[in-house]
């Protein structure tokens, strides 16, 4: 059978002719690896977008019922999303260039406060009492609500709720009580999530 329509590859996919299918991907594949090639420099890509193509035929064929020539509309199916791929990359590109002149002497050091505290935090976070510990990492680091937490720990509610209390004195004292030298109002965000 001669596949020139989008209609006569239905015909094939929906009989579940798969070696006619083959042949006929065997029949263009290298003729559209090689289109795509002029706009993807990497082989591996520019196969994997070929092929994505002749998925989506496989898996979609009614989207080519109204096609009358099956080439022109592989052609254009992988030079379109070979040029797709090559304008995602450019803005992936520009998008990191963006982010890196953003990085000022300023943000850097307060990235770097901010880590600071995020690991003190954790550092005292452990030096709470085990099932106290577990229950607020449980509640502020998985955003588990008291009672899924006292469900989970066959708990009640309000033991919840005391460990959490407890863990909250315990760290406010220990890190709000020192005296901070961090002044970035990241920091203070910190704070208002895990102590408040």
């Amino acid at each position: 059978m001669e596949i020139e329509t989008g209609n006569d590859l239905v015909t094939i996919i929906h009989e579940g002719e798969i070696t006619a299918f083959t042949k006929f991907y065997t029949l263009f594949f290298q003729r559209l690896l090689l289109a795509s090639s002029k706009h993807i420099k990497d082989a591996f890509i520019a196969e994997e977008i070929v092929q994505n193509v002749f998925l989506k035929i496989w898996e979609a064929p009614e989207n080519l019922v109204e096609v009358k020539s099956i080439k022109s509309y592989l052609y254009k199916s992988v030079i379109n999303a070979s040029i797709n791929h090559v304008n995602r990359q450019k803005n992936i590109a520009q998008h990191h260039q963006k982010i890196a002149a953003e990085f000022t002497e300023e943000y850097l050091i307060d990235l770097d406060e901010e880590n600071d505290l995020i690991v003190l935090l954790h550092a005292e976070i452990d030096k709470l009492p085990p099932q106290c510990q577990k229950i607020f990492k449980l509640n502020r680091f998985e955003r588990l609500k008291y009672k899924e937490i006292a469900s989970m720990l066959a708990i009640s509610e309000r033991t919840v709720e005391n460990h959490i209390a407890l863990a909250l004195k315990v760290l406010r004292k220990s890190l709000l009580e020192k005296k901070s030298p961090y002044k970035s109002d990241r920091i203070k965000i910190i704070f208002n999530l895990f102590l408040f």
